[in-house]
């Protein structure tokens, strides 16, 4: 499993329960990447999506405590049952999505992490773990800068080099 997220300077995830940026390129990317894959996320995220539809050509894991059943997506009510659906997938194909208290959660657990760093300040009210400074952590990948809507990006892949089980 492994985390993907788009991070400011500041390791700022989002303000008002949305993206800080609107950035194409890290769009494709996400898409590309987790096209056909099982995508991890807490229940704000799911209703920050458009009309709170699940994403296309994924399977949606959702964690929402209390959450009604649904058929377009699958609602877990704890970390107990959320684990023991994504050991159902290989971990490579799972991705948490977020939001700040999932990937919080979710993050000693993840083997490594996609990250796309945006060389601007977006306000954020939300931030990620900086990956930076925590133990077993380290960046493997650094990608080109590229810029995107104004905004220079580059995608960075880091390791966890001791993940927790579940």
């Amino acid at each position: 499993m492994r985390a993907i997220v788009v991070v400011d300077k500041h390791w700022g995830i989002g303000k008002k329960n949305d993206l800080l940026f609107h950035l194409p390129a890290d769009m494709k990317h996400f898409r590309e990447t987790t096209a056909g894959k099982v995508v991890v996320m807490g229940s704000n995220t799911l209703a920050s999506f458009p009309e709170g539809k699940p994403l296309k050509n994924r399977t949606n894991l959702v964690l929402f405590p209390g959450g009604a059943a649904r058929e377009d997506c699958l609602v877990v009510q704890s970390l107990e049952e959320l684990f023991a659906e994504i050991k159902k997938y290989p971990a490579e194909d799972v991705f948490v999505i977020g939001g700040a208290m999932l990937y919080r959660t979710l993050l000693p657990y993840c083997e490594g992490a996609i990250v796309t760093k945006a060389d601007a300040d977006g306000g954020a009210e939300v931030f990620f773990e900086d990956l930076d400074k925590l133990a077993n952590w380290r960046c493997v990948a650094e990608g080109e800068p590229q810029e995107t809507n104004g905004v220079v990006i580059r995608f960075c892949t880091y390791v966890n080099d001791a993940p927790l089980s579940f």
